[in-house]
């Protein structure tokens, strides 16, 4: 079963104190690199949340490389190609898809590409705006 998480997961399971930490962390840290995989691109989205993130969990640049790197050694990055990016946004536009949804899409593209049988979010309406190829990956990481 190949896994793939949304980076609202990531930085859940990253951070004690955020609401969805109790049901992020389990799936997170049950993650390996043969059934588990996230787009390279949210490594930055991460970055970028856990720097600027409210109050007391918010990282230094430093401290947040580090935590991106327990990331790395558990995930295999997704990345898409020139071509594969450009059909991404097509197809988001075909679909009406606008502003930051475009990212959530981007995730999706990477998604499919990773073969995933499940993409794990906590922003699954903007998922779900993405067509039942997405709808039907799409879950909320599981209670206890």
């Amino acid at each position: 079963m190949k896994l793939f998480f949304d980076t609202t997961v990531l930085v859940a399971a990253l951070l004690p104190d955020h609401p969805h930490h109790a049901r992020s962390f389990p799936v997170f840290a049950s993650a390996t690199r043969k059934q588990a995989a996230c787009a390279a691109h949210s490594l930055a989205e991460a970055y970028s949340t856990f720097t600027r993130y409210p109050g007391k969990e918010r990282m230094s640049a430093e401290a947040a490389s580090l935590v991106l790197q327990g990331i790395e050694q558990r995930f295999t990055l997704i990345c898409l190609d020139g071509d594969e990016y450009c059909a991404a946004i097509r197809r988001m536009a075909q679909l009406g898809i606008v502003g930051g949804a475009v990212y959530d899409g981007l995730v999706a593209a990477c998604a499919l590409k990773a073969r995933a049988d499940h993409l794990y979010t906590w922003n699954v309406r903007h998922f779900d705006l993405l067509g039942a190829e997405i709808q039907k990956l799409v879950a909320t990481p599981p209670a206890l």
